[in-house]
């Protein structure tokens, strides 16, 4: 009985019923198969399979699952005897059998997923199948990749795999950005949430990687700003999937891609696996993007009407997030000079958007600011309190975390809560090594070492000796040899808080006192 259950099964996904029948066959070959492996395997969503499973009588053990053998020849004819379509770079892992070990262990103990963010972990074998694709089909010696995000690891197995080519994260995790560092394979990491930007110094890579958020809203954001950072020649690579049973969540997220004016290049089905993700069969398809001449407008005018709800799950959900306004009574008895993010429209004030404030240095030096953050980005409040030289800083939002310990050097915190920060600018510091470190968290928007240089050149003349520019660069480069082209705004708070320890090691360095 239970066959014309499953011949009914097959009947009805007609031509699509390949992955029903790939199923069928693992689970007519006498291995055990739990239901995530079957899932994953296949790349078939967890309800088809189990629609499938419920037609079948099965043996089991705990939670693994099989046809029993004496069964199996009732079910001959009715299996995919071809192999699924064949991986192209398939034929390489085995030659990459340590590079595989290696990121094995470093994805069972990479930071866990964060729901809010959409993170699904990657297998360790997808990863390192990424990185060999890469190579298989562009030049990667001296070549710019940016990994546009990175909760999967990718830029460690490129770094595994091809050490020549330079990698860049953005990344708005926090955990993740520190994690791929302590691996000192090379790759630069760079703070940023991309609803509000992509940091000046992720620019004009040969390569793009993204596996962003599966929301046409996150779809297109991030592939935005992957193009951002592409020279004009570049290429983006993109992982996408969506379950057999929703091909118009598929189509809406085309429809984002073929708005930027991206040409297809190539489509690899079912090329990402995934640990979780079941509702889509643990799979996703990556495309290969090229940009048009007409893609960079269409980048513009997509960016300029951006949402800060691209997620699926949490505070910025697509369907559950309104449009966030702080409340006039956040500023009752302030008196800002200038307005930050969204505020009542009532409110007379000057004002500018978070990503303008964040992108820029404010052209007027207002006394009083007030910021508002919506749900789910409190992670830019460090930065937001580094774009401004304000001597008075009124945050307003929710679920605010505690400001960093090295921004103290700028401010001291007043009224501090979830719901509200107030943050008063600190008197001019008086040791060299606090003034220089001033200096720097100072000028947010400007080039790390730059200001670093300038301020242990300015220490030099004050102690009567003379120090030139590439002296104070190499003191820099031994003392943080991570700090190249960045900036505070854009670094990760694991590198802003080993400034002071870095600072001082110049200073001491150049002067021979602690």
């Amino acid at each position: 009985m239970e066959r014309d259950g499953v011949e009914r099964l097959l009947t009805e996904a007609g031509a699509g019923s390949r992955r029903l029948r790939h199923a069928l066959a693992l689970l007519c070959d006498g291995q055990w198969w739990t239901l995530p492996g079957l899932v994953r395997e296949t790349a078939t969503s967890r309800r088809t399979i189990e629609a499938l499973l419920g037609e079948l009588v099965l043996e089991r053990d705990g939670d693994r699952m099989r046809v029993p053998p004496v069964d199996t020849p009732a079910y001959q004819d009715l299996i995919a005897v071809a192999p699924p379509p064949e991986d192209p770079v398939a034929h390489l892992v085995p030659h990459y059998a340590d590079a595989l070990d290696r990121l094995t262990g470093l994805v069972a103990k990479a930071p866990r997923a964060r729901h809010v963010l959409d993170h699904v972990s990657a297998t360790p074998d997808t990863v390192l199948r990424r990185a060999l694709l890469l190579g298989a089909r562009f030049w990667l010696p001296g070549a710019r990749l940016l990994c546009v995000g990175d909760h999967d690891l990718t830029s460690l197995a490129v770094k595994l795999v091809h050490p020549e080519t330079d990698v860049t994260v953005v990344d708005v995790d926090e955990r993740i950005l520190a994690y791929i560092d302590e691996q000192r394979l090379g790759v630069r990491t760079r703070w940023a949430d991309l609803r509000l930007g992509l940091p000046a110094s992720a620019r004009d890579h040969d390569l793009a990687l993204t596996d962003p958020p599966y929301t046409p809203e996150g779809i297109g954001l991030f592939v935005a700003r992957a193009v951002e950072g592409l020279r004009e020649d570049g290429r983006v690579l993109l992982a996408y999937g969506a379950s057999e049973r929703t091909p118009m969540l598929a189509f809406k997220v085309q429809q984002e891609l073929t708005e930027l004016n991206l040409a297809y290049e190539a489509i690899y089905p079912d090329f990402n696996r995934y640990f979780g993700a079941e509702a889509i069969g643990s799979a996703a398809d990556l495309y290969i993007l090229r940009p048009t001449g007409k893609t960079r407008p269409a980048v513009q005018s997509r960016l300029s009407r951006q949402s800060t709800a691209i997620y699926t799950q949490g505070p910025q959900a697509v369907e559950s997030a309104a449009p966030s306004v702080a409340p006039a009574e956040a500023i009752a008895g302030f008196e800002p000079d200038l307005l930050v993010g969204e505020w009542p429209k009532e409110l007379s004030q000057p004002r500018v958007r978070l990503s303008t404030w964040l992108a820029k240095p404010y052209a007027a030096t207002p006394s009083r600011v007030a910021v508002a953050v919506p749900p789910g980005l409190e992670a830019a409040l460090p930065r937001l309190l580094l774009a401004t030289r304000a001597e008075h800083v009124r945050v307003a939002g929710s679920a605010l975390p505690p400001l960093p310990n090295v921004l103290s050097t700028v401010y001291e915190v007043r009224n501090a809560s979830e719901t509200a920060v107030d943050a008063v600018r600190r008197p001019q510091p008086a040791g060299e090594a606090e003034t220089v470190l001033r200096r720097i968290l100072d000028n947010g928007h400007g080039k790390l070492v730059n200001t670093w240089r300038e301020g242990l050149i300015a220490v030099a003349r004050a102690q009567g000796t003379t120090l030139t520019k590439n002296e104070a660069r190499a003191l820099i480069r031994e003392a943080a040899d991570w700090s190249e082209g960045l900036t505070p705004i854009e670094a990760p708070l694991h590198r802003l808080s080993a400034l002071p320890s870095a600072v001082q090691t110049t200073v001491t360095a150049l002067t021979g006192t602690t």
